[in-house]
């Protein structure tokens, strides 16, 4: 990878890595040292990528089987990552988890699950007002710790521009152990009971997951007696894993962007795929802008104010080849509005032939203050809106092929409900998050074998399954 330059079609359109600067743009810092940001951009520049074009095009060929039908995506991590809870235990912790979710998919499925973390990188958070109010006190919002700081004083929430490069580092060390975990044996399905954390162990989601992990090992047991065994297997013993974030902060995506070599088109090596936000979708405005430019695979948060020609023409500018796994629709309705607004989307987009990949966003749009104004998710709407998106998806003939969300590793009461039925008067108990409220592991479980019972009655439609008793 070496500079950036201009290519192919981006280059038609006169596009280059800055030409976003020449576009309006929304959710920024105002940083009001500007040498100092400039200084800290040019500094990233210089520095390795995070990720690499060949990693990126193997994502979106993964994406590109699911678009056309074959496979899920499961993307999900923390809401917003944090500089003081950097640690190697939360980082494995919620790996563990992503594992069990996506081994309870797979079963389930019968297809590949495609796994994206929102994980080294994910800091910066568009929020819905500039300032905040706290005891008669008003502040610039806390927009992610690569931006400014969680703490509500005047001196926390100037953006510093030196923030990215701690956010840099921290993606860096976050991605080496991550890689080491998924390629170095502790994704092997050989610990597939070995991966549940201790205070899930004994709950109802726990239990579910011991017996599906006895049934993997049934079989694991039934394959190494046919000589077939994690050793001589590297597809038992390894999994594959990216990574994603909001490509929010775009000085920072700019710095980090590179032309690959060996193809010569530009990405964005700060992460495997990126997402445009629901706040920032403006067609002619610089996330698009950027975003159209770069050759990772994309992602574009659908909210309700998307119609289907305003998405038809976003469609239009991000992926105008049509090209399979290049863009992944997340869509964030809130659990009352996906009948309302889903159906004409897909309409839309299957009139004008365009392949996209569809994922469920249940988290964003089921955001609400509970007592004592925490915000919080009640668990029965994630879950509503998670199945309205299947059941609109077998109506229309169409493949649900993703599901993003919001979670951890860590034992917190953020969101309510669920099957350990956290009330609104727990949320004070564990309540870590400095953004939005996450699923905690138990919940993330919960959350996948409904996700899976849905899988697996798509596959009784199209007769790739015999109808017989669902995911117990």
């Amino acid at each position: 990878m070496g500079a950036p330059q201009s290519s192919g079609k981006a280059a038609n359109d006169k596009w280059s890595p800055e030409s976003w600067r020449q576009k309006p743009i929304l959710q920024v810092p105002d940083y009001p040292d500007q040498a100092a940001l400039k200084d800290v951009e040019a500094k990233l520049a210089t520095f390795p990528p995070l990720v690499f074009a060949g990693e990126a095009r193997d994502l979106k060929k993964s994406l590109a089987g699911i678009a056309l039908g074959d496979g899920f995506l499961l993307q999900g991590g923390d809401c917003a990552e944090s500089f003081v809870e950097h640690r190697a235990d939360n980082i494995r912790d919620f790996f563990r988890v992503f594992l069990q979710m996506a081994v309870v998919l797979t079963y389930a499925g019968g297809q590949p699950v495609t796994k994206v973390g929102r994980i080294a990188g994910q800091f910066a958070k568009p929020r819905s007002s500039p300032t905040e109010k706290k005891d008669g006190q008003e502040l610039p919002s806390y927009r992610g710790d690569i931006i400014n700081g969680p703490e509500f004083t005047s001196e926390a929430r100037i953006p510093d521009p030196a923030r990215q490069l701690e956010a840099y580092r921290q993606s860096a060390a976050t991605l080496n152990l991550i890689r080491a975990f998924a390629t170095g044996g502790y994704a092997d399905l050989e610990r597939v009971h070995q991966w549940t954390l201790g205070f899930v162990a004994g709950s109802p989601q726990g239990s579910r997951y011991e017996e599906l992990a006895s049934r993997i090992e049934e079989t694991l047991t039934f394959m190494r007696a046919c000589g077939i065994t994690s050793e001589n297997t590297p597809q038992l013993r390894t999994t594959s894993f990216y990574t994603s974030h909001e490509a929010l902060l775009l000085g920072y995506e700019q710095a980090l962007t590179r032309r690959d070599s060996t193809s010569g088109d530009f990405y964005a090596t700060s992460g495997h795929m990126i997402w445009i936000g629901d706040r920032t979708r403006q067609p002619d405005h610089a996330h698009v802008e950027f975003c159209r430019g770069i050759k990772n695979p994309i992602g574009l948060k659908c909210g309700p104010s998307l119609d289907a020609d305003g998405l038809l023409r976003l469609i239009d500018q991000l992926n105008p080849n049509d090209e399979a796994g290049r863009l992944t629709l997340i869509c964030r309705f809130g659990y009352d509005k996906v009948e309302q607004h889903l159906p004409k989307l897909i309409r839309a987009v299957k009139k004008a032939g365009r392949t996209v990949l569809w994922s469920c966003d249940p988290m964003h749009g089921n955001t609400i203050s509970a007592v004592n104004n925490y915000k919080t998710r009640p668990f029965d709407r994630i879950l509503k809106e998670s199945l309205s998106f299947f059941e609109v998806h077998r109506a229309e003939g169409t493949h649900a092929g993703g599901i993003h969300v919001e979670m951890t590793g860590q034992n917190v009461t953020e969101c309510t409900g669920g099957a350990t039925a956290i009330s609104e008067q727990d949320l004070s108990d564990r309540y870590h998050t400095h953004c939005d409220p996450r699923l905690n592991a138990d919940q993330a479980l919960e959350l996948a074998f409904l996700v899976a019972e849905q899988l697996k009655k798509e596959r009784i439609a199209d007769g790739k399954l015999e109808p017989q008793t669902l995911i117990a």
